[in-house]
C-alpha cells in the first residue's frame, strides 16, 4: 500500500500548494488526496515537481451532477485514479426507500465517468435498518467501490476491521483516522481505533492507498509529520 495525506487536514495552512506538497514529500508520503479539484493543471505540475502521486479527489455531489463533462476532464488532467463522493446527508440513509434512491443515484453517477466512483462514509450511514445498517444495505445493493473511513465507522460503534474484510476487493482507498472514546478525531495512536488491525485488513482486502486524515489538527505542519510517523510502523 502507498501512503497519502488528505489535504483537508491542511486547509488552515496558508501556503502555496507547491510548498505544501514539498512539505508532504519531505515527510515521506507517497502521495496526496485532494479535497476539491481546484486548478488541475497546476496541481498536476506541482505533484510532478514534488515527486508525489495522487490517491484520488473528493468532489461534492452538486459538482458531480451539474457538469459531469467538466469534472471528468478535470479529473483526467489531474490524473486521479479515483473520483470520490465525500458526503451525503442523513436523509439519504433514513429508510429503506431512501437507501434505494441513494443506490440509484450512486450507480447513475458512476456510469457518467471513466474513473471509478468511490463513496466515503462518515458515521451517520450506520443507522439501524432492517437486520443491519443503512451502510450494510448500501454495500449489498451497489456495485461501486468505497473509500472506507475507519475512524468514523468506529465512532459509530462499528468494527472497522470486519467491515474492511467485508469490502474485500471494493475498498481501494482507506482513511486511517484515530478517534477518542467520545468520537472526536485525534492523533494516530492517541485514540481507540484498532489501527494495526485496520491496516492489516486493508492490505488483505487489496487496498491501494492508505490515507491519513485529521479533521481538526492543532498544528497542520506538525500533523504532516505526525501522520506519516503514525502510519509507517503499521505498514511494516
Amino acid at each position: 500500500m502507498e501512503t497519502a495525506i488528505q489535504l483537508w487536514t491542511l486547509r488552515e495552512l496558508r501556503e502555496p500548494l507547491s510548498d505544501v506538497l514539498d512539505r508532504i514529500s519531505a515527510a515521506g508520503y507517497d502521495g496526496v488526496e485532494f479535497a476539491g479539484i481546484g486548478d488541475p493543471g497546476a496541481s498536476r505540475h506541482a505533484l510532478d515537481e514534488a515527486g508525489l502521486g495522487v490517491a484520488g479527489v473528493h468532489v461534492q455531489l452538486e459538482d458531480l451532477q451539474s457538469d459531469t463533462r467538466t469534472v471528468g476532464n478535470q479529473v483526467r488532467t489531474l490524473d486521479a485514479p479515483y473520483l470520490i463522493l465525500p458526503y451525503l446527508d442523513d436523509d439519504h440513509f433514513a429508510s429503506e426507500s431512501a437507501v434505494e434512491s441513494t443506490v440509484t443515484l450512486l450507480e447513475m453517477l458512476a456510469a457518467e465517468f471513466d474513473r471509478p466512483l468511490l463513496y466515503h462514509n462518515h458515521d451517520h450511514e450506520f443507522v439501524p435498518l432492517g437486520d443491519g445498517t443503512a451502510f450494510d444495505a448500501l454495500v449489498d445493493q451497489t456495485t461501486i467501490g468505497f473509500e472506507f473511513d475507519a475512524g468514523w465507522a468506529h465512532a459509530a460503534g462499528q468494527d472497522p476491521v470486519e467491515l474492511i474484510r467485508r469490502l474485500d476487493g471494493r475498498v481501494p482507498v482507506v482513511h486511517l483516522k484515530d478517534m477518542t472514546e467520545d468520537g472526536e478525531p485525534t492523533a494516530l495512536g492517541d485514540g481507540v481505533v484498532p489501527l494495526q488491525g485496520v491496516v492489516d485488513a486493508a492490505r488483505e482486502a487489496g487496498t491501494e492507498w492508505l490515507v491519513f486524515e485529521h479533521d481538526n489538527p492543532e498544528d497542520p505542519v506538525d500533523a504532516i509529520q505526525a501522520g506519516i510517523d503514525g502510519m509507517t510502523p503499521l505498514l511494516r
